[in-house]
């Protein structure tokens, strides 16, 4: 690369000076291995411990409401605060403190109380939405750096560096879940299991669609006794070392990004001021076009069906963990279950991108449509015990299936039905999809399971009939061609998880 002229490459500009060595490609790939190990470890906490809030801060709904407070408080971060963290700390720095906003969540688990768990909540969603842009935006520019040492164009890399990076984070869905299923399990009294046995038949009128919380059967039903404090102290030192090492992965392994600021934006942007190159607004501006948005047809008839994927991966998180798996299988089955719902979500997702090649979208729509309508009716109608574990594990992994079909189309589909407008459409996705997951966390407490399934019924019926709007009326294929590049939907997919 020469030093004395300015060349152009994707959306940035190598100015002078800014040169760099063959060798800088296993940098930066040390870069991007270190930022996706340290989300690993990081969410290896966060994910282990919410899945578990329903059940062991059932108690007045501690563990709800905190779990509606962390989306509650991310609604706010993603719109105000991404740009103005990562102006003042940069990238690197922005996902070191990010990653501290994350401990008190971990650290109230000690003393589980009103006073200490929903501030710990709010501090995880204020830290939620800097993370994820900083993330985003270090890894953008990576790849514009990396493509002028190789001869792989940007888009392609920024493809390949998003999913490098989300192939690390959704492993996070695993160990967090078997750190905490190995500890409540270990050396459990078989009495238990015998007692809850021997008492199937109220297990089965008392748990499932039946389930209306636990102060009404917790004396009748010992699964829903929480563990012994030990273990769950053990449980939250284990997970808070995960989050103090990610910490540390971010400021020893990875290289401020600065170390790239030669390379400005074609608007004239330098490296300080990156949230922009993402986010290209923030603040009120951002929430004034997001708002705005609304006024389109199209927006508003996928409204119901992003609210749907807010409302079934809070009720999964919330409701399917403690009505069926808690109360029938008993809590330290949760995290074994959760692992098969994390592992088919990753592996559909990567295998309907695929199909949806082969078959075009709305075969694929409607497969999820009939699956995910087919587990809710099974659901309203099961009596679940405790001999049925096929059956547990069976519905979080077709459940993952839904989810990740839901989570990839939809998202795309905002891409496609707003050309030159992804900016306010992945803001609607995100700010929408995390309102339908507060709503259904806040009604949880005072509804029973088998209300909340027929409310869920009727949002995905909603959301379907919408999307057959949208689909049918020609509007997706006029813009379809127009190619939009999706390493902004991968981001948008994962920042509310």
């Amino acid at each position: 690369m020469t030093n004395d002229k300015t060349e152009t490459t994707g959306r940035f500009v190598k100015v002078p000076g800014a040169s760099f060595e063959p060798s800088e490609r296993w940098r930066i790939m040390k870069n991007i291995l270190a930022i996706g190990c340290a989300f690993m470890v990081n969410f290896t906490a966060f994910m282990g411990a919410a899945n578990l809030q329903s059940s062991i801060n059932a108690d007045q709904s501690l563990g709800t409401f905190t779990l509606s407070a962390i989306y509650g408080s991310l609604l706010f971060s993603n719109i105000f605060l991404p740009a103005l963290i990562i102006s003042w700390l940069g990238c690197k720095w922005t996902m070191c403190v990010s990653i501290l906003a994350y401990m008190p969540f971990i650290a109230s688990q000690f003393y589980p109380r009103f006073y200490t768990m929903i501030p710990a909540g709010l501090s995880v969603g204020l830290g939620g939405g800097p993370l994820w842009c900083a993330k985003c935006t270090y890894l953008t520019v990576a790849a514009e750096a990396y493509s002028t040492v190789s001869d792989i164009a940007a888009d392609v890399l920024v493809t390949r560096f998003f999913g490098l990076f989300f192939m690390f984070y959704q492993m996070a869905q695993v160990w967090g879940n078997l750190i905490s299923s190995a500890v409540l399990s270990y050396g459990v009294d078989t009495d238990v299991a015998t007692n809850v046995t021997l008492n199937s038949s109220v297990v089965a009128e008392t748990c499932g669609a039946n389930f209306c919380g636990v102060s009404n059967v917790e004396d009748e039903n010992p699964n829903l006794q929480p563990p012994a404090m030990e273990r769950i102290h053990l449980i939250s030192g284990i997970y808070l070392a995960c989050m103090i090492l990610a910490c540390l992965i971010i400021a020893f392994c990875v290289d401020s990004l600065t170390r790239y600021a030669a390379f400005v934006s074609v608007h004239g942007r330098y490296d300080r001021n990156r949230a922009r190159l993402v986010k290209g607004k923030s603040g009120l501006k951002l929430l004034a076009v997001t708002l705005k948005l609304l006024k389109e047809r199209s927006q508003l008839l996928i409204l119901p069906i992003t609210l749907f994927i807010g409302a079934e991966q809070a009720f999964l998180f919330a409701d399917y963990n403690a009505s069926f798996v808690s109360c029938a299988w008993g809590i330290s089955n949760i995290g074994y279950v959760m692992i098969c719902f994390g592992i088919t979500n990753a592996v559909a997702a990567l295998a309907t991108g695929s199909i949806v090649k082969l078959t075009g979208r709305k075969p694929v729509m409607i497969f999820a449509f009939c699956l995910h309508l087919s587990i809710l009716i099974f659901m309203m109608r099961w009596r679940p015990t405790p001999d049925q574990g096929l059956v547990f594990f069976s519905i979080s992994g077709l459940w993952g299936v839904c989810d990740s079909i839901w989570l990839v189309q939809v998202n795309a589909l905002s891409g496609i039905l707003f050309p030159g407008r992804e900016e306010a459409a992945f803001s609607n996705f995100r700010l929408w999809e995390s309102t339908g997951s507060v709503i259904t966390y806040i009604y949880s407490p005072y509804l029973c399971t088998s209300t909340k399934l027929y409310l869920l019924v009727g949002i995905l019926c909603a959301g379907m009939v919408g999307y057959g709007i949208i689909e049918w009326s020609g509007g997706v294929d006029r813009v379809a061609a127009a190619g939009k590049p999706d390493f902004e939907l991968v981001d948008s997919k994962e920042i509310n998880r």
